[in-house]
């Protein structure tokens, strides 16, 4: 008679499953390109970022928000503080403005209206005045682009997303982070 143990089991489980029993991250990379494009949906998918790639100079700050590993990047006026934040994106390519500009007004405690498209969409949609319901957070930084910000959010299942209808979004403790240390006039590109 064999005994059985945990550890037996465990193995054995393990031996019929075969590769189906790894972390998806282990699987993805094992069964090819296919998957690992699949895999790269969350924070752990960020790409390394250089100013220099993307600006001629800093500016007094420079921040890139890279819609494809979903992450925004920030410097300081002379390179010496670098921060990489978990956002989420636009859902939609059509729905991405990609392309320079800047922060030109910043607002704590921001209102939100819906955008004519969005009340085209979801006719139910209205305005929102600050607080805990509102989906632009605790923090808004306005761009030169018109309805487009980086804010905050209360769902914080959208960060790591295709989630917004334009915006880039971070966590309210992010946000607030990078509102403190963000003048207005900082240099933005998004990719």
């Amino acid at each position: 008679m064999i005994k059985m143990t945990r550890r037996h089991v465990l193995a054995t489980g393990l031996a019929t499953t075969g590769v189906f029993a790894l972390p998806s991250i282990v699987r993805s990379q094992s069964l090819g390109d296919a998957q690992t494009t699949t895999v790269m949906r969350n924070i752990s998918s960020f790409i390394s970022q250089d100013w220099r790639d993307h600006f001629g100079a800093l500016g007094v700050v420079t921040i890139l928000a890279d819609t494809q590993s979903r992450a925004l990047h920030y410097w300081n006026s002379d390179g010496t503080d670098y921060r990489v934040y978990p956002t989420s994106v636009p859902k939609t390519d059509e729905l991405t403005k990609r392309g320079y500009t800047k922060v030109v007004r910043k607002k704590v405690g921001p209102d939100w209206t819906p955008t004519p498209s969005m009340v085209k969409r979801f006719p139910d949609w209205k305005y929102m005045p600050p607080g805990p319901d509102n989906p632009l957070g605790t923090h808004a930084m306005y761009l030169s682009w018109p309805a487009y910000l980086i804010h905050g959010t209360h769902d914080t299942r959208k960060i790591g997303r295709r989630s917004s209808d334009g915006c880039i979004g971070l966590f309210n403790e992010k946000i607030a982070e990078l509102f403190a240390i963000t003048p207005v006039g900082s240099q933005v590109k998004i990719i």
